[in-house]
């Protein structure tokens, strides 16, 4: 029978924002140290898989165990990969220009000011967006086929984030490239086949608690927050507004849909 232990779920919801905002804490002081807050970027994928650990140190004896391995293994694996992939692109570069304007206008010191605007933010982000991972590891039915098609909509995503952050980071590689825009393989598709990879992901794992109808209305929330953060917020949006003045972008983008995959030059 499905169900939810709901008392378990409560603890998980603390024991999951302490992890959070641990991850982002030791993160500001190493930032502080180094002294460049683009080091935020690596504790995003970070803190999700400190959250999973965390919950399924929990939630020991409790729920399904299958889908509590399940679980941990695929959060676990996309944060570790995400944040490998950021801290190898960023080695040997400067501060960040997004965090280096934010702070050229902070009101007071702009460390502190980081810290509330970027570090904590993005903890309690990581907090809301994972909630259908922490919800997982109370649920006590066995894994149903709502779990293997998120398991299967996570992989494609992981795939497809994997994949298109490769073929960019080769490009980058090669000198001939320099100041074109990256118009080949996935991101002839699409102009952003890394965030595309990410919400599918976020809604892959979603998919593994909708066999318990109240805990998905309950956790809906997370992925919708995720998909509006990657199309609207810090993802495509702010990314896009920063390349608008590239040549050959205008071209790009009229020719390239926006996010969902099409065809070469078809727009969505």
């Amino acid at each position: 029978m499905n169900g939810v232990d709901w008392d378990g779920f409560g603890w998980n919801l603390a024991a999951g924002a302490g992890a959070a905002a641990a991850v982002m804490l030791v993160t500001f002081l190493i930032a502080l140290r180094m002294g460049v807050h683009r080091v935020v970027d690596v504790a995003w994928g970070l803190g999700f898989a400190a959250v999973a650990l965390v919950s399924y140190a929990l939630s020991w004896g409790d729920g399904d165990g299958a889908r509590r391995v399940l679980v941990t293994v695929l959060t676990v694996v996309w944060g570790v990969r995400l944040a490998v992939h950021i801290g190898r692109r960023g080695r040997g570069h400067g501060e960040d220009p997004r965090y280096a304007d934010m702070l050229a206008k902070a009101p007071g010191d702009p460390d502190l000011y980081a810290l509330r605007k970027v570090y904590l933010l993005q903890g309690g982000l990581v907090w809301l967006v994972s909630l259908p991972v922490q919800a997982a590891y109370h649920l006590t039915g066995p894994l149903g086929w709502w779990a293997w098609a998120g398991t299967v909509l996570w992989a494609a995503g992981l795939g497809f984030e994997a994949v298109g952050d490769a073929q960019l980071a080769r490009f980058r590689r090669d000198p001939a490239n320099k100041g074109r825009i990256m118009d080949r393989g996935l991101w002839a598709w699409t102009r952003h086949p890394n965030y595309f990879g990410d919400f599918c992901v976020w809604w892959g794992l979603f998919l593994i608690v909708c066999q318990v109808p109240v805990v998905a209305a309950a956790t809906l929330v997370s992925p919708v927050v995720m998909s509006l953060l990657l199309t609207k917020g810090s993802g495509k949006a702010l990314l896009e507004r920063h390349m608008e003045g590239r040549p050959g972008f205008a071209e790009y983008r009229a020719r390239t849909s926006g996010f969902f995959p099409l065809p070469p030059g078809r727009r969505g």
